[in-house]
């Protein structure tokens, strides 16, 4: 997809780096990302893909902006509370880049619509804040295989993980599910959310930001995917770490003897993806 003069110019600092080019960013011009979540995680996410130029941009919510979202979810405005997050962030982004399509779902994702929105995109990440949107965005991504783009955060921490578990690693082995790095949801009310004990709002910014570059690097096909791989942050330490995560055979999704073969086994209202995560622990 040809870039045009005024695109030219305002990615030159992208067409300067030779891992990213003139097909680089054509790549990014042609290709659909869906955003699960326009809080706090997506706000640095949305804001980046829209100026690196990823053409079409979906973003799945159904919550509205309110004036304590706005200490760490930068894609929305004062002007915006009481609007839709969806509505408010199109607007931001339209501002940012005028190139960018935008499409807009006002929805809460659950297993009737998750597939459809899904396929309907090349690659996925979520910013959900919960355990139920988490483990349906994932089974629905290994269903319609497209990439996914996870992250969550806790008041100072938080980690980051691309999750491609319909391919191979260099060793012939599956790359890993969700449900491989985390089998079972804790109980209810076990790990609180960040209404409860709090988030650094820079946090959720340095960690949205990884995922935008998770995905830009996804598109163009640069560096080194981060499936099987977990980078962990600690904010307090200043402090990065990364772990080899692998693929679980016992899993219920891929594992040798799966049981989960559809979306059926989620509800089909779950809970909206809004805002930050619970915390990552």
């Amino acid at each position: 997809m040809a870039l045009t003069p005024e695109e030219i110019q305002r990615y030159k600092r992208h067409l300067l780096l030779r891992e990213i080019g003139g097909q680089g960013q054509a790549r990014l011009k042609s290709a659909r990302v869906l955003v699960v979540g326009a809080g706090g995680l997506g706000s640095p996410l949305l804001l980046y893909l829209a100026a690196a130029g990823v053409g079409t941009i979906g973003i799945v919510d159904d919550d509205t902006v309110s004036l304590d979202n706005l200490q760490r979810q930068v894609v929305h405005t004062t002007a915006s509370v009481g609007t839709l997050k969806v509505e408010s962030a199109r607007d931001t982004l339209a501002a940012l880049n005028p190139h960018v399509t935008v499409e807009v779902y006002p929805d809460r994702l659950n297993a009737d619509n998750a597939s459809r929105l899904i396929q309907g995109f090349d690659i996925v990440a979520d910013g959900s804040d919960n355990f139920a949107t988490r483990y349906l965005v994932s089974d629905a991504c290994y269903f319609a295989r497209r990439p996914l783009v996870h992250a969550a955060v806790g008041p100072f921490d938080g980690y980051i993980t691309t999750l491609k578990p319909f391919e191979k690693n260099p060793d012939g082995q599956l790359y890993p599910s969700y449900r491989c790095v985390f089998p079972e949801a804790p109980p209810a009310g076990l790990v609180p959310n960040c209404s409860e004990v709090g988030v650094l709002g820079a946090v959720v910014g340095v960690v949205g930001t990884l995922q935008a570059t998770e995905v830009i690097k996804e598109l163009t096909g640069t560096g080194e995917s981060l499936a099987g791989r977990l980078v962990l942050y600690d904010a307090k330490d200043a402090r990065f770490e990364t772990v080899r995560v692998a693929w679980d055979p016992e899993n219920p999704l891929t594992g040798e003897n799966p049981t989960i073969h559809d979306l059926s086994g989620h509800a089909a209202s779950a809970p909206t993806a809004v805002a930050e995560t619970d915390n990552a622990g």
